[in-house]
This record gives C-alpha cells, structure tokens and sequence, in this order.
C-alpha cells in the first residue's frame, strides 16, 4: 500500500520560518497532485497549496507570498516552505496526494491519501 509521512511540525515565532515535508512510499508508480492543507480547532479543513506532476502551483491568498511548494517526482516528496508565518497559520497540517497510481501484485490501482497530520503552533 501507500503511505505518506510528514516531518517538519513544531513551534515557530512569527516571521521566522519552518519547512515541512512529506513523503510518500509504496510501489507507487506516480502521482498526480501533491500538496498541503491545514485544519485549524474549530474550523474545517482548507486547501494550503498544491503542486501538480508537471510544477504547476495553486495556493490560498492567505499564504501567497509566504509560502512556497515544491515536489521532487522521483522520490515521491513535498515540502512546505513556510516564511513569515503568522499565529493564523497555527494548525495541524496535512499532506494529501491525489491520483496515486501504485501497484500490488499483479494489479495496478489508483488512489488518493492524506498524512498523519503535523502540527504547526506560531507564536512567540
């Protein structure tokens, strides 16, 4: 099967920085979109920013400029670079990987994932 582990998580003061990062392992084959979202207490899960096989990026326009994605196809890893965050960035955040083409024995299957979670706390 598939698995995705995220590192990187911890305590931040605002406007430092911290990176997270997540891989994925398995018999994967490829994947089609790699990214981040976040839920904060009370609140519901929201899109942070994803990256597609070919580099192309979304983010939320709360985090535009701040953060930045990146994705390396062959080991299968996403990593978050976090810089300026604010305490409003303060949530566990997840990675997600969407259209995972991956095979066990002698079947080829497709399939999305998510994280553990990882939590992020800004403050000083």
């Amino acid at each position: 099967q598939v698995q995705l582990v995220e590192s990187g998580g911890g305590l931040v003061q605002p406007g430092g920085s911290l990176r997270l990062s997540c891989a994925a392992s398995g018999s994967i084959l490829s994947i089609n979109v790699m990214g981040w979202y976040r839920q904060a207490p009370g609140k519901e899960r929201e899109l942070v920013a994803i990256v597609t096989r070919g580099g192309n990026t979304n983010y939320a326009d709360s985090v535009k400029g701040r953060f930045t994605i990146s994705r390396d196809n062959a080991k299968n890893t996403v990593d978050l670079q976090m810089n300026s965050p604010k305490p409003e960035d303060t949530a566990v955040y997840y990675c997600r990987a969407e259209g995972v083409t991956y095979y066990s024995g002698s079947m080829y299957y497709a399939a999305d994932y998510w994280g553990q979670g990882t939590q992020v706390t800004v403050s000083s």
